[in-house]
């Protein structure tokens, strides 16, 4: 079996193209609501509201599956690379 093909390589790229996936949403996220908020600013009704219905259901888990990617790929590459240098030895 090689190397890409393992399971546990598999996994980790859905995960990895998932939290892709996830950071352009926060960023669509963020770039709508400073869009959102300039035309409110501006008495243009550019989504604001929708934008306050959908931060709870979909922003803020979004938010945070974003963080805790990111905390569980660290901590993933930290225990990868005691194992290779634990191997050296």
């Amino acid at each position: 079996m090689t190397n890409q093909s393992k399971p546990e390589n598999i996994f980790v790229k859905w995960i990895n193209l998932a939290l892709v996936a996830d950071v352009f949403l926060v960023l669509f996220a963020f770039f709508w609501l400073a869009i959102a908020v300039i035309g409110h600013a501006l008495k243009l009704p550019l989504g604001l509201d929708l934008w306050y219905k959908l931060w709870t259901p979909v922003f803020t888990p979004a938010i945070g599956i974003l963080m805790a990617g990111t905390i569980i790929s660290g901590v993933a590459g930290k225990i990868t690379q005691l194992r290779r240098n634990r191997q050296m030895l």
